[in-house]
C-alpha cells in the first residue's frame, strides 16, 4: 500500500529522478514541480503530506514558496540546501521551514528526517458538512439544501463548491481551480469555469449579482466567504 504523497520541488531533473526513485522504492507517492509557481499550485491541488524544497528555483526563491504557502497550509517543508552556516539555518527555520538537510546528503538521513516530519503531522478532521444562513452543503451525501429545499447541482458544480468551501477564505486562482476540476492538462477551460460559477451562484446565492459567499477576485480567481 502506498504511503503519503511527497512533493519534490527542484529544477534539476536528475535530482528529482533520484529522489523519486528512492522515495517510491520505500512506498511513498510523489509529485514533482520545477518552479515556485508550480510548487504553490501543486500544494493547493494535491495537498501533499510533505514538501522537499530546493531554494534555488528559476522564477524565485524556495523561501518565497514557504511564505506563500504558509498563508493557507501547514504542510511540512524540508529544505534541501547548500547552506551550511548556523545563521543561514536559523533563517530557514524562521522563514517557516520545518527542517533542512545540507547537500550532499545520504538517502538514509533524508528518509529519517521525512519519517520524523510526518510523525509531527496532526490528525486531520474532514468536515462532513457546511452550514450557514440557510445554506447546507453535505459533503458525504453530495447534497445541497437552500432554505430547507434541496438544490440540484451538476457533479462539476458540486466539485467546485466543495473545493472552494474547504479552502474558505483563500483566493483560489483560475488556473488552480481549472486544474483541480479538469486536470493538469486542461486547456481553454476559462469560459467553462465562468459558466459553472454563474450557474452555481444562481442556485446557491439569494442574489447572484451580489453574492454573499462565492466572491470574484477580479483578474485572479474566486474566494469563498464564511462570514
Amino acid at each position: 500500500m502506498a504511503k503519503d504523497l511527497i512533493l519534490l520541488v527542484d529544477d534539476d531533473g536528475a535530482i528529482r529522478k533520484m529522489l523519486r526513485i528512492a522515495l517510491e522504492a520505500k512506498g511513498y507517492k510523489t509529485v514533482e514541480a520545477v518552479s515556485k509557481k508550480e510548487a504553490t499550485e501543486s500544494i493547493a491541488l494535491h495537498s501533499p503530506k510533505l514538501v522537499l524544497l530546493d531554494l534555488q528555483l528559476p522564477d524565485g526563491s524556495g523561501l518565497e514558496v514557504i511564505k506563500d504557502v504558509r498563508t493557507f497550509s501547514e504542510v511540512p517543508f524540508i529544505v534541501l540546501s547548500v547552506m551550511s552556516s548556523e545563521e543561514d539555518k536559523i533563517a530557514l527555520l524562521d522563514s517557516g521551514a520545518d527542517d533542512y538537510i545540507t547537500k550532499p546528503f545520504s538517502m538514509g538521513e533524508l528518509l529519517a528526517r521525512i519519517r520524523t516530519a510526518l510523525r509531527r503531522l496532526p490528525i486531520e478532521e474532514t468536515p462532513t458538512n457546511w452550514e450557514k444562513e440557510g445554506l447546507v452543503v453535505d459533503f458525504v451525501n453530495y447534497q445541497v439544501i437552500k432554505n430547507q429545499t434541496q438544490v440540484r447541482l451538476t457533479p462539476t458544480e458540486f466539485q467546485i463548491l466543495t473545493f472552494l468551501i474547504k479552502n474558505a477564505g483563500k483566493v483560489i486562482t483560475h488556473d488552480v481551480l481549472i486544474k483541480k476540476i479538469w486536470g493538469d492538462q486542461a486547456l481553454n477551460e476559462m469560459n467553462s469555469l465562468r459558466v459553472h460559477i454563474t450557474q452555481l451562484r444562481k442556485k446557491i446565492e439569494d442574489s447572484p449579482s451580489d453574492p454573499r459567499f462565492l466572491i470574484t477576485e477580479p483578474g485572479v480567481g474566486y474566494r469563498w466567504v464564511n462570514q
